[in-house]
């Protein structure tokens, strides 16, 4: 590893964390209701089934191992998987959230499931030392509008205008309020996932809304459910969103990269987001995920406009470590250090949230540190860094006024 950076390794390894993007964990009666493969890969049905044979597979396997106690013949994932459940519920939180050092949680609880399965977000308080804030899915709330106001309307269908002046009424004053709710400190587009991240800036005409509206009126009524795959819809929806997030002052997230094989892979690069980002100068648009494999775009567009910032996370458990190595060295060639954010986007098990801090703990310490024995970096500027991107950044930019618990940790050697 190199030579022994003490002051480098005591923030590396202890400095408490701000988790700018997570969701929550799974209700103990539902802790088995989705498939573990999940934790360490993206890959959704029989493709899921190939992560096993994967180095980010191999390596929480072994990082869980050594967490549970399992040793030789037992020190395996089918090992983990069947110790794990041998764990009462809420010993395995705590098991694996006291290492982690997180002081505070941005939730996003939009995704599928959660309303179903998941756990409230301040039940997850317990193991942080600061209240978890909610971050909005504008796309889900807004289906979920549309859903509620087609209901309401079942035996007296509106007319198409109504029903878009209607529902963008709705929609407005929806994120109108959220923006005054000290719970909430910011948005979260998934653009990415359902029409692409060329979110055009030109305006919308009323006709093509009427259309994007009837299409998801009837997806409704032969399904029961909606999901907004219209892009002249999804686009001005995102666009009401920037506006008030500008003027309130609470960033938008926004998923780019690294998904499942929902998303349309050439689409999926921030590059393709320069226009709308500068359409909208007073917002700030957080990056999320590494925008892997398209972090140096994002590292670009994180140097070109002071409006952008780049979350490192996701990566923590989803590729290998050497590859974690090389997306963080790429983060910092060209980013602005106060403009960095780390997250672990974990999602229904408390062992995301070990495995993802433990792997970027060493993964910050070995980058910086390399830096440092090269003299391209002070251990004083080095320390600087990882106070700025596990806490300080995250900090200033969602307005949460907390003061860092630096003896939530004390050294992990």
């Amino acid at each position: 590893m190199g030579p022994m950076y003490r002051e480098l390794a005591k923030v590396a390894f202890g400095y408490p964390i701000i988790d700018n993007h997570a969701h929550p964990f799974l209700k103990e009666k539902h802790r088995d209701a989705i498939r573990y493969e999940v934790l360490i890969s993206e890959a959704h049905g029989d493709a899921l089934n190939d992560a096993v044979h994967t180095l980010p597979c191999m390596r929480a396997a072994a990082q869980l191992s050594q967490l549970f106690g399992l040793t030789g013949d037992d020190a395996t994932w089918e090992g983990v998987k069947k110790k794990r459940l041998e764990f009462d519920y809420a010993e395995l939180c705590k098991l694996c959230m006291e290492p982690t050092g997180i002081q505070c949680i941005l939730f996003d609880d939009g995704l599928g499931g959660i309303a179903e399965m998941a756990e409230e977000l301040n039940w997850h308080d317990q193991y942080t030392g600061s209240p978890s804030k909610r971050i909005v899915r504008l796309e889900v709330e807004g289906q979920n509008i549309l859903q509620d106001i087609l209901v309401a309307n079942d035996s007296s269908p509106l007319s198409i205008d109504i029903l878009c002046g209607t529902f963008l009424k709705e929609f407005t004053t929806y994120m109108n309020d959220t923006a005054v709710d000290d719970h909430v400190v910011g948005y979260k587009s998934v653009a990415c996932y359902r029409t692409g991240l060329d979110v055009d800036p030109a305006p919308c005409s009323a006709d093509k809304l009427h259309e994007c509206l009837a299409s998801a009126s009837e997806q409704f009524k032969e399904n029961g459910s909606i999901r907004f795959e219209h892009k002249a819809l999804n686009d001005h929806l995102v666009k009401i969103v920037l506006d008030i997030a500008g003027k309130c002052k609470k960033p938008i997230q926004f998923h780019t990269g690294l998904g499942d094989n929902d998303i349309t892979l050439t689409k999926s690069s921030p590059a393709h987001m320069q226009p709308i980002i500068k359409a909208f100068p007073e917002t700030i648009f957080v990056l999320l995920h590494s925008s892997y494999p398209y972090t140096r775009d994002a590292g670009y567009l994180t140097s070109v406009y002071k409006n952008v910032y780049l979350d490192f996370g996701e990566i923590f458990p989803f590729i290998s470590a050497d590859a974690q190595r090389t997306v963080v060295r790429q983060v910092l060639e060209l980013a602005p250090t106060n403009k960095i954010l780390w997250s672990t986007d974990a999602a229904w098990w408390p062992e995301r949230f070990y495995l993802a801090t433990a792997q970027a703990r060493e993964v910050i310490y070995e980058v910086l540190a390399g830096f440092v024995s090269k003299r391209d970096l002070t251990e004083d500027q080095a320390v600087s860094i990882v106070k700025m991107a596990f806490f300080e950044n995250a900090n200033r930019i969602y307005m949460l006024g907390l003061q860092p618990n630096v003896s939530i940790l004390s050294l992990q050697s």
